[in-house]
């Protein structure tokens, strides 16, 4: 089966029936990707009166309640809100359009002196080379599974030039994807240059634009232009678990 979507003047097909999952799945039996100190996610069986939401245990039903931190378990996509007192502002809200054409690169963070890892503007403008697109994916080096349970907190993992944001707002992308904690770095004393420069916030804010963290795209996907569904729970929240899905665009000929 194949399907064509057509951008910039230009027709792509692709396989509907071939997605590929970038997102880290959460589960309370397995070690999960954690940051900025969130508690593990639990999920809780539901137990009232003579219940119990556990088939396992004899219930009739499975029902569970589940206690997470989107920003600090497994993927997540964020909107400006996490930077604005908009009561507004909420991923609900701000994401009303869910396919995007997206390009995936593969960049290797630089070490600065202070003993940073940081992925540079230079690098991510180097492996774009002009291309046009409405999403940029970027999967970093060294690229190990290790990234879908690593405990990223109190570590100062990579985070990206603060001028990557604003140079994304200048080429008109509206959706960054990575697979670090965070654009900014661990411990930053508040400033979120990268956050603030990407959603031009607060002078120009790119309402509709989102952040999503915590990817993992495994070596088997080559970089290249993707058709992206980028999936979130319906949360008036500045940040929903998402789960971003890619289907790899091939020129119409």
């Amino acid at each position: 089966m194949t399907a064509s979507i057509s951008y910039h003047n230009r027709t792509y097909t692709f396989d509907p029936l071939a997605p590929l999952d970038i997102s880290i799945p959460l589960s309370p039996e397995l070690p999960q990707a954690e940051c900025f100190w969130a508690e593990p996610v639990v999920f809780d069986t539901i137990r009232v009166g003579n219940f119990v939401g556990s088939v396992a245990e004899g219930g009739s039903t499975n029902y569970k309640r589940v206690h997470l931190t989107p920003h600090g378990n497994g993927t997540h996509t964020e909107c400006y809100g996490h930077i604005s007192a908009d009561a507004n502002a909420t991923i609900h809200n701000c994401l009303q359009r869910f396919l995007f054409v997206a390009r995936l690169i593969t960049v290797t963070p630089q070490q600065q002196e202070n003993g940073d890892e940081v992925v540079m503007l230079k690098d991510v403008e180097k492996q774009t080379q002009g291309s046009k697109s409405e999403a940029l994916i970027l999967r970093t080096l060294p690229n190990t599974p290790d990234k879908r349970n690593r405990h990223y907190s109190g570590t100062n993992p990579p985070y990206l030039d603060h001028r990557i944001g604003q140079w994304l707002a200048a080429q008109q992308i509206e959706h960054l994807l990575l697979d670090l904690p965070s654009v900014d770095r661990e411990l930053d004393e508040g400033r979120l240059r990268c956050h603030h420069a990407f959603w031009q916030y607060p002078h120009a804010t790119r309402c509709g634009a989102t952040i999503t963290e915590l990817i993992y795209v495994p070596d088997h996907i080559p970089d290249g232009l993707y058709l992206l569904n980028l999936q979130i729970a319906s949360l008036q929240l500045d940040a929903s678990p998402s789960k971003p899905v890619l289907y790899r665009l091939k020129p119409f000929v």
